[in-house]
């Protein structure tokens, strides 16, 4: 039987904001149950064309930067940072790749999968941004297949997918375009360049509702609650409400 809820999530293993929204993602998957089928789409924050810094000196200043950036969104995620950050990631496919390769092993392995690729960056302050260090981070994830799981991320399906993922990602709804709100993470479509014309792509997190009463979007940093009444908007009936006091993150 088919799910009458389908939720796109736009995300990246090294996104701090996902990080700190992945309980709320937890709760919310545990609250819809069967009515939901959750396809994570993988928006490759950090890519291969991006400017990598020219020495290591500029390396270790873009590290200090960062780190004072994850801090910084730690206090409004509430969620675990490193005390330093040895690097900043070099790229996302590796640990995307990984993430979508682990979905062949079943939901519980791909959960277990990501939760270890996101703790190298915002625990160990050592992200898993290259084959070997995505490797070497899952080692011991309960019921994980390595070697199906290293060969199934370096095959052409897996990179065809995961490309597909960088480029729905970069194909926004119109509600992520038109967002206004203030906030610190409202979820607006981040712009590729400075041109208009070079486009945009969602801001990770995004989670896209599609279902029978159409579509609804709840974009960036976003309470329980929200991500449960867009999930009523696209399923009117769904009937699911949190007790008062018990959403999980508050909106800065």
């Amino acid at each position: 039987m088919t799910a009458p809820l389908t939720v796109a999530e736009y995300t990246d293993p090294a996104c701090p904001w996902a990080w700190g929204s992945e309980p709320k993602f937890q709760r919310l998957r545990e609250l819809l149950g069967a009515q939901v089928r959750w396809r994570r789409v993988y928006g490759i924050l950090f890519d291969d064309s991006d400017v990598l810094p020219p020495d290591d000196a500029a390396a270790a200043a873009e590290a200090a930067w960062y780190h004072r950036e994850l801090v910084e969104i730690s206090t409004h995620t509430h969620a675990p940072c490193p005390r330093e950050l040895a690097w900043v990631a070099r790229s996302s496919w590796p640990a995307s790749l990984a993430g979508k390769a682990a979905e062949a092993q079943g939901r519980a392995v791909t959960e277990a999968v990501l939760a270890r690729l996101r703790e190298t960056t915002f625990l160990a302050g050592e992200p898993a941004d290259t084959p070997e260090r995505v490797l070497a981070a899952v080692i011991g994830v309960p019921g994980l297949d390595l070697e199906a799981l290293a060969r199934d991320a370096a095959s052409p399906e897996v990179l065809a997918a995961v490309r597909r993922d960088w480029a729905e990602t970069r194909s926004p709804c119109a509600e992520v375009l038109g967002i206004t709100e203030p906030g610190r993470h409202t979820g607006r479509a981040k712009p590729l360049g400075e041109d208009p014309a070079d486009g945009y792509r969602y801001a990770l997190p995004t989670l896209v509702f599609e279902g029978p009463g159409g579509r609804a979007v709840a974009a960036g940093w976003r309470t329980l609650d929200e991500y449960l009444a867009a999930a009523e908007i696209s399923l009117p009936g769904l009937g699911i409400g949190l007790a008062p006091g018990s959403a999980i993150g508050s909106k800065e």
